[in-house]
């Protein structure tokens, strides 16, 4: 096994007055998701309405990103979308938890996997998976369904409150087969070569290091990550999308067939194909992506105004 990070361990710290904010807000969570799950969606949308005014600088955001990925479409038409968005979002509360601590036979009722056939075809040939998985709001709770039916190895950033990083690493647990550090790099690697499927998230904006830009919907020159092409050339594994979508009875994981078109193209051709692929797959359920996200926030000049200004 290629170097797992260290669990964290309960401490008795976590018992005093400065974690019982979590403790209760945690509790009521937990108590919410035994719902109905009909319930739980109106819930959901409840919380994307709050969502939306109390994280006003996140819409706007939000907005920003819609209004530059899909200038077709009518004013009226990105604020549906926005507001689909984020009752996405509110959902996702209660999606995190759902993953983290509804029993297997629950995530199994209401959770599919599309297209795993394209993974199990390479797994039987003993190389690894590099899938490529995109930042939906439903991504906690996808990775549980997955995990049911195939567990991955994944990417794992510590949370900075103690108390809920010892209750995300325990609920990440169940749906993975083990996890390694976010800048463990070479844990990545190895666990590719040994043949497991690995999931990994290109698309967001990760700074001006070890990136270069190309196109992404309607803005030109986006800046995306040269590390996915690296973990492609570096090892035997083959590279596929991955995404999770909703449904109406619940939530669907959808493998896609090989890209291998990325092993040969050089990094402009290959991040240009891969951000196309990514625009395919997140047109098939837009309001379920994640575009509070600043996908934009780096640009070629260091000097040139932020497109998230007015």
């Amino acid at each position: 096994m290629s170097v797992a990070i260290t669990p964290p361990k309960f401490k008795l710290a976590f018992l005093g007055p400065k974690f019982w904010p979590v403790w209760i807000s945690m509790s009521l969570l937990y108590i919410l998701t035994w719902l109905p799950f009909p319930v739980i969606r109106v819930l959901g949308r409840g919380a994307g309405v709050l969502l939306g005014a109390l994280a006003k600088s996140r819409v706007k955001v939000a907005r920003k990103n819609i209004s530059l990925c899909f200038p077709n479409l009518s004013q009226a038409e990105q604020d549906k979308l926005v507001k689909a968005n984020l009752y996405r979002a509110g959902m996702g509360l209660f999606e995190t938890a759902m993953g983290w601590w509804w029993p297997d036979w629950r995530v199994r009722k209401h959770g599919e996997v599309e297209g795993l056939e394209h993974a199990k075809a390479v797994l039987a040939q003993h190389k690894g998976v590099f899938g490529m998985a995109l930042h939906n709001m439903n991504l906690e709770f996808a990775c549980r369904v997955l995990g049911l039916s195939y567990p991955s190895v994944a990417f794992y950033r510590k949370h900075n409150n103690p108390l809920m990083d010892y209750l995300q690493y325990r609920g990440r647990a169940r749906s993975n087969k083990y996890m390694i550090h976010k800048r463990n790099a070479r844990a990545l690697l190895a666990a590719l070569d040994e043949g497991e499927l690995c999931l990994y998230l290109p698309d967001q904006d990760y700074g001006r290091n070890q990136s270069i830009f190309v196109p992404f919907y309607g803005v030109k020159e986006t800046a995306t990550t040269t590390a996915t092409l690296m973990f492609i050339r570096r090892t035997d594994s083959i590279p596929l999308m991955v995404t999770s979508q909703y449904t109406d009875t619940g939530y669907k994981v959808k493998f896609y067939p090989p890209l291998m078109a990325l092993k040969e193209l050089d990094d402009e051709a290959g991040l240009t194909l891969l951000n196309a692929k990514i625009e395919t797959i997140i047109d098939e359920q837009p309001d379920s992506y994640l575009w509070m996200h600043k996908r934009f926030k780096t640009r070629p000049d260091p000097e040139a105004p932020s497109l998230y200004k007015d």
